[in-house]
C-alpha cells in the first residue's frame, strides 16, 4: 500500500473516531501499514555519498538515465545462473571520484562490501565492469534461491568478473547505499597485521582476503561496518577454540559442521575461495589472535 493511501486511510479512521465508536485496533493497524509503506519507500532509494555530496536515486530515475542498458551476467553469484538486467554503469554513476579509495556498499540486511575503487576503475580499461542493476516494479526479478525476496531493487553486479578476479562477496544485493571511504586498513588500524611482517607471509595476504571475503559479514576486533556475523577477533578469535581442520571445514561448508534455523553463512567452495586464499585467511586469523 503506498504511503499516501495509508495516510488517507488513517485520516478517515481518525475522523471516524471523532464521529463514532471505532476500535483502536483498526487505527493501530493503519499505523502499521503506514510504517511498512514508509520502510518500503526508504529501501526504494539508493543513496550515493561521495566527496561530501549525497544523492538519492529512485529506481525510476536510474532506469530513465540515457546510459541505462540491458546487460546479461553469464554466471550471477546470487542467482547462480545467467541473469539479464537493466542497469547503470557504476563508474558513470559515481562520476569523478578519484579521491575515493574504497566504495562501501551497504545492503538492507547489514551486509557491507568494501570495494576498492581501483577494482571498479579497471572496468574502463578492459577489466571487470561494475553495474547497478535496477529492478523495474513492472517486471520484478525472481526470488533469490532459498529466499522469498529478490535481489532488488538495486543490486551491484559485474560483467566479466574473471577479468579482475572479483570476489563473490563484492556482489551486494538489495543495496541501499554506496559511500566513498578510506580503505579498511586505514579506517581501522586494529585489523592490520604487524608492520614488520614480511610481504610474502601468508597472514599478510590473508588480511586482503579477509577484507574482501569476510568483512562483508564479520568484523575484526571491532573493525568493520557489517552486522551480519560475529566479530572474529573478540572476545575470542576462532583459532583459539577451533582446530585449523575444523575451521577450514566450517568455511568450506558451514552446514556440514553445525546448523541452526537462522544460519546465514554460505559455503565457500574452491571457486569462491581457493585453497591458497583459505590458508591465508586462517594464517591471518591466527596472527591476529596474538595481537
Amino acid at each position: 500500500m503506498p504511503a499516501a493511501i495509508a495516510a488517507r486511510y488513517i485520516g478517515a479512521l481518525s475522523r471516524a473516531i471523532l464521529e463514532g465508536p471505532v476500535r483502536l485496533a483498526l487505527l493501530s493497524f493503519a499505523l502499521l501499514l503506514l510504517a511498512i509503506a514508509m520502510a518500503r519507500a526508504e529501501t526504494g532509494t539508493l543513496t550515493l555519498a561521495l566527496g561530501g555530496r549525497e544523492q538519492r536515486f529512485t529506481a525510476a530515475e536510474l532506469l530513465a538515465r540515457p546510459d541505462a542498458a540491458t546487460i546479461t551476467v553469464a554466471d550471477d553469484v546470487s542467482y547462480k545462473r545467467a541473469m539479464t538486467y537493466r542497469a547503470v554503469p557504476l563508474l558513470a554513476l559515481i562520476g569523478a571520484a578519484s579521491e575515493v579509495d574504497t566504495l562501501e556498499a551497504r545492503a538492507s540486511d547489514g551486509f557491507v562490501s568494501q570495494i576498492p575503487m581501483a577494482l571498479v576503475a579497471k572496468g574502463a580499461n578492459g577489466g571487470s565492469i561494475a553495474w547497478i542493476a535496477v529492478e523495474d516494479a513492472g517486471a520484478p526479478w525472481p526470488p533469490l534461491p532459498g529466499k522469498d525476496v529478490s535481489a532488488g531493487p538495486f543490486y551491484l553486479v559485474w560483467e566479466h568478473p574473471q577479468r579482475s578476479k572479483v570476489g563473490t562477496e563484492l556482489w551486494p544485493y538489495q543495496t541501499v547505499a554506496i559511500t566513498g571511504v578510506e580503505s579498511p586498513a586505514h579506517r581501522w588500524p586494529q585489523m592490520r597485521v604487524a608492520d614488520d611482517l614480511a610481504a610474502d607471509v601468508p597472514a599478510r595476504r590473508g588480511q586482503a582476503v579477509f577484507t574482501t571475503q569476510c568483512m562483508p559479514c564479520h568484523r575484526m576486533k571491532g573493525a568493520g561496518a557489517a552486522d551480519v556475523g560475529p566479530d572474529l577477533g573478540q572476545p575470542m578469535n576462532p583459532t583459539q577454540y577451533l582446530t585449523a581442520e575444523g575451521l577450514r571445514a566450517l568455511i568450506r561448508n558451514p552446514k556440514a559442521v553445525r546448523t541452526w534455523p537462522q544460519q546465514q553463512m554460505p559455503a565457500f567452495d574452491q571457486k569462491a575461495l581457493p585453497d591458497a586464499d583459505l590458508d591465508a585467511v586462517i594464517a591471518y586469523l591466527a596472527h591476529m589472535a596474538q595481537r
